[in-house]
């Protein structure tokens, strides 16, 4: 890529660093209907994800080259740290996408050198080159990260950054990784990469950044200000601690304030040419789907997304925007695809109109999993009166949540409960050989006795951390979701259901959650910023870097 792309690229991190969330681990199916719909949303690059750290990660990422890494897609992006087996892994990965990059990443700061590399500033520099060198030797697309730069010392950055552009970074990244500073800061920060960096003019300047003092997205448009031109985000903001830089925030700040931010990329102010290639329409349905199959939900008051953000309490309030909405609107909540759409389909209607509905809602499904859902719509048809598109994503992203190599699969579930009687649950699994297991329970109402019995089932030691229960739609026939998280040996897994009956819902998410426990209690996944960099001497000769 150019060194100015003439506007802001959007890098979409959420399969990545948004996953790394605590209890939002994603399945393949998840991760495919995801990236589908990050597509249809138009970012420039989406990071599918850490090909070194598992079998799994390594195969998601090489499904989602082939998926979406078509000619007009997004390019598809893998993180390596700085090691060739990593860097390696990552290329094999990526491999299937026609745009196909690279991002490779080691500390910077003081701190992180001593304490997690333990390595000398000269042995960083040193490795710095050579990885980049190795990774440009297998792709075209490198892009290097100073891990830690908001507290790394300037001068010695500026160093690591002229090291990578010579060895071939064409996108170099500028991290705050612990959400610490703040936007003049950052701001200060870019402009001094771009001053005191002599082949700065060579790469593209990227940010990323942590919410961990709630100022990421300031942040990020204090760097556009000062040359940044590609911009690494979430959707909904998710990600470890207090979650990443939000995508639908960032995109519709440039949008709306499109005519503040124009001079800053050499444009009049009054020019009108979009500053993202994102398709706004797509938002709101992109924030859905990850809400539904991360089971992270969005807070009410959460800007662009949020349930209330184009609501209005007040009176005053009210009596302006029936006047003019543009009183109190800045947004057209048209703008980002916010509508009651209400579809044409019933008990009547067949598999061609409901695949064609979820194709258009970001969900493509394979013929069974396209069978076992279009089953289940046939039956929430003949309890509800009226099916929208909410009770559709719900039926949807419970369908991709199913493993198929689950332990367990829920058969029934029965409850007894009510005043003056003791709370009594008896539920049937089928295990992954076809046998039928049964148990009863008494707890403290009919979930906790439904949550005893599954645990007796399992006999897996978790701990239930969180259990949420919100409504898909209005009415007293709504569909419920339930989100439910488990604490296993200090990891999180969660589990995702909507069903009528909440009991039931209730019984899914939490078989859900169990089968994420039981299939990721072996082995969890290496994290990128946590696991110590192998040494050259340890990795196989093949694996090696041709420097």
């Amino acid at each position: 890529m150019a060194r100015d792309p003439g506007r802001v690229l959007i890098f979409d991190t959420t399969l990545r660093d948004g996953e790394q969330s605590p209890g939002a681990s994603l399945n393949l199916e998840e991760k495919l209907a995801i990236a589908q719909q990050l597509a249809r949303l138009g970012v420039d690059i989406i990071e599918a994800g850490f090909p070194f750290a598992s079998p799994g990660d390594f195969n998601a990422v090489q499904r989602i080259a082939e998926s979406v890494g078509h000619a007009d897609g997004p390019v598809i992006c893998g993180l390596a740290r700085a090691a060739a087996g990593d860097i390696k892994a990552c290329a094999d990965a990526v491999a299937p996408a026609v745009r196909r990059r690279i991002h490779t990443f080691i500390a910077t700061s003081d701190i992180h050198l001593e304490h997690k590399l333990r390595k000398s500033r000269a042995e960083v520099l040193a490795i710095t080159g050579d990885m980049v060198d190795y990774a440009r030797s297998l792709v075209d697309d490198v892009e290097f990260s100073c891990e830690d730069a908001g507290r790394s010392d300037p001068e010695f950055m500026y160093e690591v950054i002229e090291a990578a552009i010579k060895a071939g970074a064409t996108t170099i990244n500028i991290p705050d990784t612990v959400g610490y500073t703040t936007p003049a800061e950052f701001g200060e920060l870019i402009a001094g990469i771009n001053a005191h960096v002599p082949n700065i003019d060579q790469a593209v300047i990227s940010v990323h950044g942590h919410n961990d003092l709630g100022l990421a997205v300031a942040n990020f448009l204090e760097a556009v200000k000062n040359g940044a031109r590609q911009l690494e985000c979430t959707i909904n903001g998710i990600g470890e601690r207090a979650g990443n830089a939000s995508l639908e925030e960032l995109v519709m700040a440039l949008h709306v304030r499109r005519s503040y931010f124009n001079p800053f990329l050499g444009r009049p102010p009054e020019s009108t040419e979009p500053l993202t290639g994102v398709r706004t329409e797509e938002i709101t349905k992109t924030s859905r789907l990850v809400s539904n199959l991360t089971g992270m939900a969005v807070q009410p008051n959460k800007a662009i997304v949020g349930a209330n953000a184009f609501a209005h309490e007040s009176g005053i309030h009210q009596d302006g925007v029936l006047k003019n909405r543009l009183t109190y609107e800045i947004i057209d909540a048209r703008t980002v695809g916010l509508s009651d759409n209400r579809i044409s389909l019933g008990k009547l209607s067949g598999r061609s109109a409901f695949r064609a509905r979820l194709e258009e809602l970001g969900y493509e499904l394979t013929r069974e999993d396209l069978d076992d859902a279009f089953a289940r719509f046939k039956e929430l048809a003949d309890r509800k009166r009226e099916i929208t598109d909410r009770d559709l994503e719900a039926i949807v992203s419970e369908q991709v949540q199913q493993y198929d190599e689950g332990r367990f699969t829920l058969k029934s579930v029965q409850v007894s409960c009510g005043t003056g009687l003791q709370p009594t649950a008896t539920v049937t699994l089928i295990t992954a050989d076809g046998a039928e297991i049964t148990e009863a329970a008494i707890g403290t109402g009919p979930v906790d006795a439904v949550c005893q019995a599954l645990n007796r089932l399992a006999q897996v030691p978790n701990e239930l951390v969180e259990f949420s229960v919100k409504s898909v739609t209005e009415g007293i026939d709504a569909m419920g979701e339930v989100t439910i998280r488990l604490r296993h040996q200090g990891v999180l897994y969660s589990g995702h259901a909507a069903d009528t009956d909440i009991v039931v819902a209730a019984a899914q998410a939490f078989v859900n959650a169990l089968n994420r426990l039981l299939n990721g209690s072996h082995q969890q996944p290496l994290h990128p910023q946590k696991a110590p960099l192998p040494q050259l001497g340890d990795l196989p000769l093949a694996d090696r870097p041709r420097v």
